[in-house]
């Protein structure tokens, strides 16, 4: 099976992530950014995985808005857009993993298309949550006040074509026919991308991944791509 494979490898990343808490002198949230496809979901569960049990992943998506919601309001054929989420719960959720040591996170489940709330403990043993999303870079009056809670962001880059080809793939596994995937992904999912492409150049760390199809990699798997870029870090908080 192909794997996709990160630069620099992943112990180095998960060693500057572990240092966050550490400089922060407190729990600390990293987020992990990049357009729809760019593989986010799957880096930040292998990240976890490197770390260990002081991290936790939580996902943007819980945030969605419901499907009967969207409906109402007539955003149901642009799930996915910025307009179509809770930013709002995010920025409290935020707020709350400062203040709290235990809180419960909701949790997408991309099978039935809706959010099960409570379905992640956060306790005092995480200290490093990872928060991954579309639109963690966004400075719109929406979204900025979630980036002003994260002490660091990480873009993730990949081949637009290969980010097509996943996506197309992932509408597909979810019983879409191949037009209607591609049809999705052309309409919104790449308006979407187009939303956050400059974004990138607020982020403290730009991660290149190399093309292949994405899955949940051990760390033995992961191979690199030798370019990445540091960007002066302008969402940390103290």
């Amino acid at each position: 099976m192909t794997t996709i494979r990160y630069f620099p490898s992943l112990e180095e990343l998960a060693r500057r992530a572990v240092e966050l808490p550490v400089r922060a002198r407190r729990r600390a949230v990293l987020g992990i950014a990049g357009a729809p496809g760019a593989g986010k979901s799957t880096f930040a569960a292998a990240l976890a995985r490197v770390i260990g049990p002081s991290s936790v992943l939580i996902g943007m998506d819980a945030f969605h808005l419901d499907d009967a919601i969207l409906r109402e309001k007539g955003l149901l054929d642009v799930k996915g857009a910025p307009e179509t989420f809770d930013a709002a719960g995010l920025e409290h959720l935020l707020l709350r993993l400062r203040q709290q040591e235990r809180v419960f996170a909701p949790e997408f489940d991309r099978a039935r298309e809706l959010s099960r709330a409570g379905a992640v403990e956060v306790t005092a043993d995480h200290t490093l949550v990872i928060i991954e999303g579309n639109y963690l870079l966004q400075e719109t009056p929406q979204w900025a006040p979630v980036g002003g809670l994260l002490d660091e962001v990480w873009w993730l880059q990949v081949d637009s074509r290969e980010r097509v080809r996943r996506l197309i793939d992932r509408h597909r596994s979810f019983g879409r026919s191949r037009s209607e995937a591609t049809e999705w992904v052309k309409r919104t999912d790449e308006a979407n991308a187009t939303r956050v492409l400059a974004d990138a150049r607020r982020a403290a760390l730009t991660i290149q991944l190399a093309a292949g199809p994405v899955r949940s990699p051990a760390t033995s798997d992961i191979h690199v791509s030798p370019t990445t870029t540091t960007h002066p870090t302008t969402r940390r908080t103290t």
